[in-house]
Parts: structure tokens; sequence; C-alpha cells
């Protein structure tokens, strides 16, 4: 129970990683409050969780929204754990055809509202004496070929926002981390392409199946993968790490395919035949 007494927020939380780590939390002691905009899934499971989780409507891209549901919290007895998780894809558009206006949406949602989410969520951490605030980047923030660009410029900021909030907040005993998911079984993948009902099924089956073949580790991410590494920042057991992130891929970054791969042929590999 290494949350007992602790209050923590979680926003995109009525499903996937949010979903996911809010379970995590609250079998830990916690008591969650998540936000969301999908007010069905979040009210089902508040209704479900034996008054452990409470749902708050909450668009990430409304200042008031984050506010709001930082209060809600810290009304309750004090904010003591933030996840800034909500996002999407954003839009797919390659820099030479993104407008204006699609790249501001994108960074509004997946930057600036994370941003906010820890301004907000600050100064009540500070009343309380300290706190952990963990964010969600992304393996897209490491490399290209992963994400289209605005997200994956968005999540490259997560990144260093995480490093420069921690050093702003450790005087207050605040520490501030990132995770980096890899290929993860949720919707967002799908919802990004506008793929809903049984196609939504289908098409989720089919990524799975190209999760299974793109890692060392040979299955797709699941959320309570993140949900497990999240839990970890947030505890007292990651009390002397800040201002970093944890990558939960599967190894996906590690290298190339031929760098875990016998069977796939590298440089050297293939030069071997000329000698």
């Amino acid at each position: 129970m290494r949350f007992a007494g602790k209050r923590a927020v979680i926003t995109g939380g009525a499903s996937g990683i949010g979903l996911a780590t809010a379970l995590r939390l609250a079998s830990e002691g916690a008591d969650i409050w998540i936000g969301d905009i999908d007010e069905a899934g979040g009210r089902a499971v508040a209704e479900t969780s034996n008054g452990r989780i409470h749902f708050q409507r909450t668009d990430v891209t409304k200042l008031g929204d984050i506010e709001a549901l930082m209060h809600a919290a810290d009304a309750a007895g004090g904010l003591d754990i933030v996840f800034n998780n909500a996002g999407a894809g954003g839009s797919r558009d390659k820099i030479d055809a993104i407008s204006a206006d699609d790249w501001d949406g994108t960074l509004d949602l997946l930057l600036r509202s994370v941003a906010m989410g820890i301004r907000y969520a600050a100064p009540l951490m500070i009343k309380r004496g300290g706190g952990a605030i963990v964010n969600t980047a992304s393996i897209a923030a490491l490399q290209t070929g992963a994400a289209p660009t605005a997200y994956s410029v968005a999540k490259a900021g997560v990144l260093h926002l995480s490093k420069m909030a921690a050093a702003d907040l450790a005087q207050h005993n605040i520490r501030v981390n990132a995770v980096c998911p890899g290929f993860i079984t949720t919707n967002i993948f799908t919802s990004a392409m506008g793929i809903e009902g049984a196609k939504r099924d289908a098409a989720n089956q089919m990524i799975g199946g190209i999760a299974q073949q793109a890692q060392p580790i040979a299955r797709a991410g699941r959320p309570e993968d993140i949900a497990g590494a999240v839990a970890y920042l947030a505890s007292d057991d990651a009390a002397f790490v800040t201002g970093t992130h944890i990558v939960v891929d599967g190894g996906m970054t590690i290298g190339p395919r031929h760098s875990w791969d016998p069977a796939s042929p590298s440089l050297f590999s293939t030069l071997e035949a000329f000698q």
C-alpha cells in the first residue's frame, strides 16, 4: 500500500494508460481523481471503484478545467501525485503540409496541457510540502519514424519540460519525471485514423500482431506495463529520482532489427560474403 493516504490526479484516466494507472494506484491505497472528456467512460470507472476513483470532466486544452481538477483533489486533503497523461495522435501531416492551426492544436493538447498541469499542481504541492509529477512522453521523442512530426516534437518538448520543471521545483521537494511508452495497445492509433466499431477491434488486433515483430520482447505493450513504471516514479521507491525518464518499449529503441534478431542481416554480415 505505497500510496495509502495519498491523492492523485490522472488526466486521460477514462481509458488506456490513464485507466490502468488509476487502477494500479488505487489498488495500492491512493484516492484518484481522473479527468477526461469521455464522460460516460469516466463515470463508469468511478461508479465501479468503491469510492476510490472520482471523475471530473476535464478538457486539458482548457486551462480552467485543468485548474479545477487539481483543486478538486486538493480539497479532499491535499494533492500528492499528478500524472499528466491525456493526449491523442494529433495531426498526421508532415512538416511541408501541416497547417499552423493543426500544429498549434497538437502542441496545445500534448505539450501545453502538461506544462499547465504542472503549473496548477505545483502551488498545491508546495503547500503540501512536496509531491511527485509524472508526464507521458513517448519513444517518438527519442527518434524519427515512431509517430507524426507534430506529435513527436510535442513529446520531445515534454521530456525537456520534465527536466526544467524538476530543476525549478526541486527546492520544494517536488519530483518531476516522464515515461516514454513504445508500442502500447490502446485506441490512440485507431482514434487518430478515425477507425470505429468492429473495424477498431480488428485494427487493434492487427496492431498487436505488428508489435510482436517490432521489438525484442515479442508481444505488444499493455497499458499495465506503463502503469507499473508510473507507480514506481510516483512512489517513495523513486525518492532519489527526478528530471529523467523511463523508456517502456519492449526494447524497440535499442537499435535496428539486426541488433537483436540473428535472422536479420546487418551490414557486416552482408559483407562477410565478400571475404
